[in-house]
């Protein structure tokens, strides 16, 4: 009778025995080298040898089963991400078991486009997962040796030291190069993972991009927020080197003189009544979109109208519907702005300011001030005189901007309750909505 034939396959050890550990090191190709030096491997094929030759050549005998050894830290159980890491070491240097955490250096200067363009290196490159292996760059080809290569770190980190480098955030300031991290520091074999944020994939950020190390080699997916498991025990770090500002990247790589790269500063920076840089910064960013047929004059620090039209016009061009297109810009909506990604406003989409009551609507700052002549002002001041602020006027409203119409306007803006910047007597998208109203 013919011999079984058996196919070779090299697992991937789980033991940490002296003899396994020198092995995979002298010998990381070979399952003989390995068994050989094994002694409960080697008794466990023995065992099925005796059992083969007391039953015959007639009847099969299931493979023995390795010894079940203990995990190390970062080897996967269950559903847990199929990761295991190696410890801190060098580049280029030796695996090891994870050190203790030391002292971060201090931290090499590096722009989010720059750590998502290394990240992407290895999502190109299909770098196979190794804990053992490193990459021609001195990086090991794991999940933590991802992160610290795309951070530029000087040697090779674990999840238990990664964190030292960072500086823990929410999940609504994540920016592109920002990493997820779950340490599970009582025990770390038990789904210790990084991940690297490319930044959502939706309004309502439940999704993200994440760049990370995992079997069978470098990945980029959406992945929900955030992770598949033990989502409620990552955390959100920001690189301490990362720079905060940067050349927007744009469909050609970026081009010198575009807006800085801006963290989203909150929902509390935008809508009525808010007047601030946030505010200017968007409009021009829309403008560079394609939306600028909403503005009437350049994009300026107080929220309009045409801010609201402008944003809302961006977020429709994406497919957005509903709550997601409301014209307030969100961090997903922020995100798209400032990294250039997205769909640029197509021509004619922002559309003419709409119509008030059977008056053109808000046509813009630039038209209500010192030496400004044309129809608009005529329309302000006669609305002005129906109000009931005709004694501003010795002679009828005309096309020509005079102090009688911005104490006209002011003394309107008063009786809204206004004080301040908010009744200075020139008319803004609000004022001018109340007044025809």
């Amino acid at each position: 009778m013919e011999s079984p034939v058996f196919e070779e396959i090299d697992p991937a050890s789980d033991c940490d025995c002296p003899g396994c550990v020198h092995w995979r090191r002298a010998l990381p190709h070979s399952w003989s080298g390995r068994t050989s030096a094994h002694p409960a491997a080697h008794r466990a094929l023995a065992l099925a040898a005796v059992a083969s030759a007391a039953l015959g050549a007639g009847h099969a005998v299931p493979a023995a089963a390795a010894p079940h050894a203990p995990h190390r830290p970062g080897v996967s159980a269950g559903d847990e991400p199929d990761t295991p890491q190696g410890g801190s070491a060098p580049l280029h240097g030796p695996g090891g078991r994870p050190a203790k955490p030391s002292v971060a250096p201090k931290p090499t200067a590096i722009t989010r486009t720059e750590i998502i363009n290394r990240a992407r290196t290895w999502v190109t490159a299909k770098v196979p997962y190794s804990m053992n292996a490193y990459w021609s760059d001195g990086y090991r080809q794991d999940c933590s040796g991802y992160v610290s290569m795309a951070w530029q770190l000087p040697g090779n980190e674990w999840t238990g030291s990664l964190a030292q480098y960072g500086e823990r955030i929410s999940k609504e300031e994540l920016q592109p190069g920002d990493i997820l991290l779950f340490h599970n520091a009582s025990d770390p074999a038990n789904g210790s993972h990084v991940t690297i944020f490319g930044g959502w994939t939706d309004a309502s950020l439940t999704h993200y991009t994440a760049y990370e190390q995992t079997r069978p080699h470098t990945r980029r997916q959406s992945t929900p927020y955030a992770y598949w498991n033990d989502s409620d025990r990552y955390v959100p770090y920001r690189y301490k080197g990362v720079t905060p500002a940067e050349s927007v990247p744009g469909k050609d790589g970026g081009q010198p003189g575009a807006p800085a790269v801006t963290p989203y500063p909150g929902a509390a920076y935008f809508g009525p009544g808010a007047n601030n840089k946030y505010v200017t910064l968007l409009g021009r960013m829309l403008v560079t979109r394609g939306a600028g047929g909403s503005y009437a004059s350049g994009p300026g620090p107080r929220w309009t109208d045409a801010d609201r039209r402008a944003t809302r016009a961006f977020q429709q061009t994406q497919g957005w519907t509903g709550a997601d297109a409301d014209g307030l810009p969100g961090p997903r909506t922020w995100e798209l702005l400032v990294t250039g990604e997205g769909k640029d406003v197509k021509g004619g989409a922002v559309g003419p300011p709409p119509a008030s009551h059977g008056v053109p609507g808000y046509p813009g700052r630039a038209l209500f001030r010192p030496g400004a002549n044309n129809a608009y002002v005529t329309q302000l001041g006669r609305q002005l005189v129906r109000k009931g602020f005709g004694r501003f006027y010795r002679v009828g409203p005309g096309p020509r901007w005079t102090e009688a119409d911005r104490r006209a306007v002011e003394a309107f803006q008063r009786t809204q309750g206004w004080r301040g910047g908010a009744a200075d007597g020139y008319p803004g998208p609000e004022t001018w909505r109340r007044l025809f109203s």
